[in-house]
């Protein structure tokens, strides 16, 4: 069958069986504090770099929590960009802390070195804050051709950061690791790739960590002209199909998590945030104009990026899905 026939991923849920994708309770919000990001990533989604000015204001932030006083939310998911950036995170995580909020940080570990980061480690650890941190390989080649020439001194450095404060030893003080392929490809196994990456690291610069996530790069945004620029787009969504896994639909992270975009703007995912495919009927709508009660059984806005979700083990912002 053509191509551009069988990318239809509603359609190819019917061939499988499965049902039409929706929501089951809201559990999670990811957050995205803005695009500013002291790298400029080649397989980032977000398009984020050191000259993105979008960033959420403390307005927006205090009607976020004012939300989150009104429904029954008990975990949150920051990212970017850098969240780190945003000159309102720190407030803004104490705002959630005080509520009794889970808070899991995206850290791309570098952003320690930045002007006024200096104590960021140390800040981490008091507040027990949940760190997700990038780093797509433990060899040096391979993550300066992905994130650029020094990046992987500085993580290696910042690791230790964490490693000195308690991360990924104190039972209270969780740090994981992501992997996202160099490329076109699939993530490897993920209990796999976690012990290689547990034996190397620990040999080699004695850092330990809890948790690999494996997440697939979604030829959305900056990963998407690469692949275009390269000609290897259609081979590439043509993968994803051919591995697509019905067994991940039910685990699939717009199921249970609301994504809420810089200005408050929300969405199923954070790749349908980037794609500006908005909530339900598709207008741009803000968070407090919903009730988490309300999104219960609601459609998923779906499109032929979804299959980077679906294939293989699967992906979602907490790693393989099975």
């Amino acid at each position: 069958m053509d191509i551009k026939a069988r990318h239809n991923f509603t359609q190819t849920l019917k061939d499988y069986g499965c049902p039409p994708l929706r929501r089951a309770k809201l559990t999670e919000l990811q957050i995205n504090l803005g695009y500013l990001c002291n790298q400029a990533c080649e397989h980032c989604h977000v398009e984020a770099g050191p000259k993105r000015t979008e960033l959420m204001t403390w307005e927006t932030m205090r009607s976020i929590l004012e939300w989150i006083d009104a429904n029954e939310i008990r975990s949150v998911d920051l990212t970017g960009g850098a969240p780190e950036m945003n000159p309102h995170f720190r407030k803004f995580c104490d705002g959630l802390g005080s509520r009794g909020i889970s808070i899991t940080s995206r850290c791309n570990i570098t952003v320690q070195f930045e002007p006024g980061q200096e104590d960021l480690a140390a800040w981490y650890a008091e507040r027990k804050i949940r760190l997700v941190c990038s780093l797509p390989c433990y060899s040096r080649e391979n993550v300066e051709k992905q994130r650029g020439k020094g990046v992987f001194g500085k993580s290696i450095q910042g690791l230790r950061n964490f490693n000195r404060q308690g991360y990924g030893t104190d039972p209270d003080l969780a740090m994981d690791l992501v992997y996202n392929p160099i490329g076109p490809h699939l993530p490897p196994d993920q209990a796999s790739l976690e012990a290689d990456y547990k034996n190397a690291l620990s040999e080699d610069f004695d850092i330990v960590f809890n948790r690999l996530l494996t997440i697939t790069n979604l030829p959305v945004k900056r990963f998407r002209h690469f692949l275009e620029r390269t000609n290897q787009l259609q081979d590439y969504r043509q993968l994803l199909l051919e591995n697509f896994n019905p067994s991940t639909i039910e685990h699939l992270m717009c199921r249970h998590l609301l994504s809420v975009d810089w200005q408050g703007n929300v969405y199923d995912c954070d790749f349908n945030q980037m794609l500006e495919m908005h909530l339900g009927t598709g207008r741009p709508t803000k968070l407090w104009e919903i009730n988490a009660s309300e999104l219960l059984d609601n459609p998923v806005r779906v499109a032929s990026h979804c299959y980077g979700c679906t294939a293989g083990s699967g992906s979602s912002c907490g790693g393989a899905l099975g």
